[in-house]
């Protein structure tokens, strides 16, 4: 399990521009059943992503693809989780 922390840069004003595309990759990731959670990171900081289901090399292709990364308005972190204790509600996780 992964947690992707996307933080702003200094061209966070190119985001407007570049928007459809990112939503647009991120329910790519949604539908493709990599990302479980997408949300913002407050205040206006950027976005996290919870993904699953993949390898650590795929999922770094896969957030290069983004139009933020891309065009440098977030710099992206990957966080490797191995969880070994979950809610019932995410026992799924730990597979």
């Amino acid at each position: 399990m992964f947690v992707v922390l996307l933080r702003f840069s200094a061209n966070k004003g190119a985001a407007g521009q570049h928007m459809p595309g990112h939503q647009e990759w991120i329910k790519r990731g949604v539908d493709d059943g990599v990302f479980l959670l997408a949300g913002s990171i407050q205040p206006g900081l950027g976005g996290a992503i919870v993904a699953h289901g993949t390898s650590r090399e795929d999922l770094e292709g896969r957030v290069a693809a983004d139009p933020f990364v891309a065009e440098d308005i977030v710099s992206a972190e990957i966080i490797e989780i191995a969880p070994w204790q979950a809610d019932d509600r995410l026992k799924f996780l730990l597979a």
